[in-house]
C-alpha cells in the first residue's frame, strides 16, 4: 500500500535519492511528467471539442519547476493553448523557463500584471488550471503578493452569478447550471494554502478538484479542514529507489486499488456454501428491524456462504419479509429486545460459525448488556483454560462452575453500533476482548468507548485509533471521512474515500456485515476491516458520481453501489 509520510521525510527520501545518483533535476522532470499525464487525460475527458486552454500556477521554488515542466510536456504532446502565470520572477539561467519561452508558450509575471487583468483572463478563459504554486512548501498564513494573487484567482474561479438586471430565474432547469463550467484544477503535490502536514488552510486555499502528489501520500491530505481541499488524491512515482533508507520506515499507509484487490479472496469455481464461510449476525429489536437484515445482506453481498440471523422471536419475522437468504436463530427477548438468557443460545450456535457480529439494532437496554457481558466472561474462561494446558502450570485450587463443560472458543468477533454502547457499561471490558476483535466506532461511538470528547477525537483520529487499538488489543476502524483502521501491533491504515453519500442511516451495518463476511472467507482482522471497508467506501463514492451524495439510501448501496464496486475491483 502507498505509504503517508510528513514533509521532513520527505525531504530526507529526495536527498538520500539525490545522493544515490537521481539528481533532483531528474526529479523534477518525472514529476513535472507525472502532472502532465493527468493533465492530457484530464483533456481528454473534459475537452471533447475545440483547442484546450490550460493555465499554469507557477510559484517561486520546486513546485513552480514541476509545472514549468508539465507545461512544456502539455504543449508538446497536445494542441493545447498553454500558458503560464508566475508569482515571482524566477532566475534567468532556469532551464525550465528557458524551455518553456522557447517553446512559444506565453509567460505572465505577477509583477508585471496591473490590477490583474492577465491573471483573471487566464483563469477564466481556461479548461484545466494547475496549481503549481506551493505545494508542501506552503507556510501559513499567506501574504504579499501570495495574499493578493490568490485572491484574484479566487474570483476569476468563482466569478459572481451577473447582476440583478440582467439575471435569469430558471424554474424547471433542464440541465446542471447555465453558467460555464468551472475550470477543472489540478494541484501539484498539495493545494497552495494547505499545510501537508498538518491539514490547516489559509482562507484563500485553492480547492483542486485533483492533487497530485508525489512519492508518498501526505497526512494534510487526509485530515480536515484541508482534506476538503484535495479533491481525487493521485500519488505520482517519481523514480526514487525503494533502497532508499527514509522509505523503509514504519508509517500509516493508504489502501489502494491494487492492494485491496490482491487481498480480495478467491472464489474457485467449485466452491460451495461452506467453502465461503457460516457466519452468524447477532443483531435487532422491536425499535430497530432493519438493522438485522442490513447486516446480512451486506455480508452475502461481500461473499458469504451462508448467513445467519440471531434476533428476538417477535423480529424474525419482520426481518425474514426482507431478507429471504438468511436462516434465523430465535432468542429469548424481554419484550422485544434480546435478554440475558440469549447468551446460553448463542454460545450453543458457535461452534457451528466462522465468525460472529454483535450489535447492529440491538437497542441498549441492561438485560442485552448483560447478554454481551456473559458472552465475553465465557470467551474469557475459554482462554485461561486454553492457558492452563500450556507449559508446567500448576492447576487451580478449585473447578471453575463450567470446568466439566467442553469450551466452544469465541470466533472471530465484530462488535458494532448498539454493542459498542453496551460494551462500555461492562466493567474492564478493554481487558476482556478477545483478541483481534474487530471494533467499528463512529466519531460518537469512539468518544463513549474512550471517555473524551467528540471533538477530541475528530482533532486526533489517527494517534488516538493507534494508541487505543494497541491498548484495547483489537482492530480499531474509526469510521468517517478518510475512515482509519488500526491494529494491536501498531499498524494504520487510511482509507482514500471521503462522500456524503454514505453518512445516512444503515450504512454502517452493511459495513459491519461486509467485515464479518470477510472474517467468514479466512481473512485476517485486520485485512478484514481494510477491505470491507475500502470496498464500502468505493461503493459511496461511486453512488456519488452517478447520482449525487443527497438522497442515497443504505439500500442502494446494497443493490447498486456494491455490486458495482466489486465487478470493477474484478476487473
Amino acid at each position: 500500500m502507498i505509504k503517508i509520510l510528513p514533509v521532513a521525510t520527505i525531504r530526507r527520501v529526495e536527498a538520500e535519492a539525490d545522493a544515490a545518483g537521481l539528481s533532483y533535476d531528474a526529479m523534477m522532470e518525472n514529476a513535472g511528467r507525472a502532472v502532465a499525464a493527468r493533465i492530457l487525460q484530464a483533456i481528454r475527458e473534459r475537452v471533447p471539442n475545440g483547442q484546450p486552454r490550460v493555465t499554469v500556477l507557477v510559484g517561486p521554488g520546486n513546485n513552480g519547476g514541476d509545472g514549468l515542466v508539465a507545461a512544456r510536456i502539455v504543449a508538446q504532446e497536445s494542441e493545447a493553448l498553454v500558458r503560464c502565470y508566475l508569482l515571482a520572477p524566477r532566475d534567468a539561467g532556469d532551464p525550465n523557463l528557458k524551455a518553456v519561452r522557447d517553446a512559444g508558450l506565453l509567460v505572465a509575471v505577477a509583477d508585471d500584471d496591473q490590477r490583474f487583468r492577465v491573471l483573471t483572463n487566464m483563469i477564466a478563459s481556461a479548461h484545466i488550471v494547475v496549481d503549481a504554486l506551493f505545494g508542501i512548501g506552503a507556510r501559513l498564513p499567506l501574504t504579499g503578493t501570495a495574499e493578493k494573487v490568490l485572491k484574484q484567482v479566487h474570483a476569476a474561479l468563482n466569478p459572481p452569478a451577473g447582476s440583478q438586471e440582467n439575471a435569469v430565474t430558471v424554474l424547471a432547469p433542464t440541465a446542471p447550471s447555465l453558467r460555464p463550467e468551472r475550470p477543472y484544477v489540478i494541484a501539484v503535490d498539495c493545494p497552495s494554502g494547505l499545510d501537508c502536514d498538518t491539514g490547516a488552510v489559509d482562507k484563500l486555499t485553492i480547492r483542486a478538484d485533483e492533487t497530485v502528489t508525489f512519492i508518498a501520500a501526505k497526512p494534510g491530505l487526509f485530515h480536515f479542514p484541508g482534506a476538503a481541499f484535495t479533491g481525487q488524491i493521485v500519488v505520482a512515482d517519481i523514480g526514487i529507489p525503494s533502497s532508499v533508507a527514509a522509505l523503509k520506515e514504519p508509517s500509516p499507509v493508504v489502501a489502494d486499488q491494487a492492494s485491496i484487490q490482491a487481498l480480495l479472496p478467491e472464489r474457485p469455481v467449485d466452491g460451495h456454501k461452506g467453502s465461503f464461510g457460516r457466519v452468524l449476525v447477532v443483531a435487532g429489536s422491536v425499535n430497530y428491524t432493519g438493522a438485522p437484515g442490513l447486516c446480512a445482506e451486506g455480508a452475502y453481498r461481500m461473499g458469504a456462504g451462508l448467513v445467519t440471523v440471531a434476533t428476538p422471536a417477535p423480529v424474525a419475522p419482520v426481518v425474514g419479509a426482507q431478507m429471504r437468504e438468511a436462516t434465523y436463530v430465535l432468542l429469548p427477548h424481554d419484550l422485544g429486545v434480546i435478554s440475558s438468557a440469549a447468551a446460553a443460545v448463542i454460545r450453543e450456535e458457535l461452534a457451528r460459525y466462522k465468525a460472529l457480529l454483535i450489535g447492529p439494532g440491538v437497542g441498549r437496554e441492561k438485560t442485552t448488556g448483560e447478554m454481551l457481558d456473559d458472552l465475553l466472561s465465557q470467551a474469557e474462561r475459554d482462554r485461561r483454560k486454553a492457558k492452563r494446558g500450556i507449559g508446567f502450570q500448576p492447576l487451580p485450587a478449585a473447578p471453575e462452575p463450567d470446568d466439566e463443560a467442553t469450551p466452544v472458543p469465541m470466533p472471530p468477533l465484530v462488535i458494532d453500533a448498539d454493542g459498542l454502547f453496551l460494551l462500555s457499561t461492562i466493567e474492564n471490558w478493554q481487558q476482556r476482548l478477545p483478541p483481534n476483535t474487530i471494533l467499528t466506532p463512529h466519531p460518537g461511538e469512539m468518544a463513549t468507548l474512550a471517555g473524551i470528547s467528540v471533538e477530541e477525537v475528530q482533532a486526533n483520529r489517527w494517534r488516538l485509533a493507534a494508541d487505543k487499538a494497541k491498548e484495547w488489543n483489537c482492530v480499531l476502524l474509526l469510521k468517517g471521512a478518510h475512515t482509519v483502521i488500526a491494529g494491536a501491533d501498531g499498524r494504520l491504515t487510511v482509507l482514500p474515500f471521503k462522500t456524503a453519500a454514505l453518512a445516512t442511516a444503515g450504512t454502517g451495518d452493511i459495513l459491519a456485515g461486509m467485515i464479518l463476511a470477510l472474517l467468514g472467507q479466512g481473512m485476517n482482522a485486520y485485512d478484514a476491516a481494510v477491505v470491507a471497508g475500502y470496498v464500502h467506501g468505493l461503493a459511496g463514492v461511486l453512488l456519488e458520481e452517478a447520482a449525487g451524495s443527497r438522497g442515497v439510501t443504505a439500500g442502494d448501496v446494497l443493490q447498486y453501489g456494491l455490486p458495482e464496486a466489486l465487478a470493477l475491483l474484478a476487473q
